[in-house]
């Protein structure tokens, strides 16, 4: 990636933030954390900055730990919802986890959540792992990891085939014929996969962007298909995904001069110690200069931002790393389109049930 080829920039809204002790030393009080009003004033920071994107984690189990974690989470694709109508340029893409959830329901919940968004909704598509999540349902074993992404891919095929089950052109409400829909427009999927058996149509139209974004995590054998992978192994990474917007996870820790952010981080990780995965421990304006680097030397399309406290981490990041990157041509000065395919200049997804 050269300096002409701007960043894409998605930005981890989870709990107080990615640090386990975050929420000892944020200014967030725990109960807001369970607020809508706390994602949408951090969606806010991240929409005032122009950013691509926000993501909210969940799981369907707590959070592992005890009494020293953040214990207890909304549903993220709920949560998004709620905060859609009062947001106008931020792509919104939950966590939803697919093995204990039917296809059927994803599709059109994030179906709903891009009416709801007007065209900004994405589903960071996940599987389940644990035997905890099991014991909330009651209904099947707990799969293998390779089961479970090929059932996680599985899921993303079908949801994909459900949004194109109504062509864009399927509400005619022709008033002289008592017709609300044209049934020529709607399509049965009739899936036969291996994890499911799925008729169709969906009963919701097809979403504004066609095809909501769809990302998944690059450790996944079956990660293929996606419109965008996060990555935290970020060598080969783009021999392995050579399709997608390729977006490596990066924590931070920004303080206005290096030692005061090395200072910050000692100080969490006397709590606890700091989550696996690449981090960036340092001034704005340092990670500014850091952050083309990177990419340009690994190939990638830009970052998955994880704060290490909110508000701070993103505060900083939003006021003074991105102007730095925009000055220096790396990041869009505002948003140039509608959509979060727009954003991420995905494109027009195609129908593929529509006649040519």
């Amino acid at each position: 990636m050269g300096s002409a080829q701007q960043l894409h920039l998605g930005v981890a809204l989870d709990g107080a933030g990615q640090h386990p002790a975050a929420w000892r030393v944020s200014d967030v009080r725990p109960s807001a954390l369970f607020t809508a009003a706390h994602y949408l004033a951090h969606a806010k920071l991240a929409e005032a900055a122009s950013l691509d994107f926000v993501t909210l984690d969940d799981t369907l189990a707590l959070q592992p730990g005890g009494e020293e974690v953040v214990r207890g989470r909304l549903d993220a694709l709920l949560t998004f919802a709620a905060i859609a109508p009062v947001t106008s340029g931020i792509g919104l893409v939950p966590t939803v986890t697919t093995t204990h959830t039917e296809p059927f329901h994803i599709s059109t919940a994030v179906a709903s959540l891009d009416f709801a968004s007007r065209g900004r909704a994405g589903v960071l598509a996940v599987p389940s792992r644990t035997e905890a999540e099991v014991a909330h349902f009651g209904r099947r074993t707990l799969p293998s990891e390779v089961d479970a992404e090929a059932e996680n891919a599985e899921v993303v095929d079908v949801i994909a085939r459900l949004w194109d089950s109504w062509e864009d052109g399927a509400i005619i409400r022709d008033e002289p014929t008592g017709r609300f829909i044209d049934r020529e427009k709607l399509h049965y999927v009739d899936f036969e996969g291996r994890f499911f058996s799925i008729k169709g149509p969906s009963i919701t139209p097809r979403p504004p962007q066609g095809h909501p974004v769809v990302a998944v995590y690059g450790d996944s054998p079956y990660a293929h298909g996606a419109d965008v992978v996060l990555v935290d192994e970020i060598r080969g990474a783009r021999e392995r995904f050579p399709d997608a917007k390729l977006l490596a996870g990066l924590s931070i820790v920004l303080a206005e001069t290096e030692q005061a952010a090395i200072e910050r981080r000692r100080a969490l990780e006397a709590y606890a110690p700091f989550p696996p995965g690449p981090s960036f421990t340092g001034t704005p304006a340092d990670l500014a200069t850091e952050l083309p680097r990177l990419a340009e030397s690994n190939s990638l399309d830009g970052f998955h931002i994880r704060p290490a406290v909110l508000p701070d981490d993103l505060a900083l990041f939003t006021a003074e790393t991105v102007p730095a990157l925009q000055a220096a041509g790396a990041f869009r000065q505002t948003y140039t389109g509608a959509t979060l395919r727009d954003h991420l200049g995905l494109g027009v997804a195609v129908n593929q049930y529509a006649e040519a």
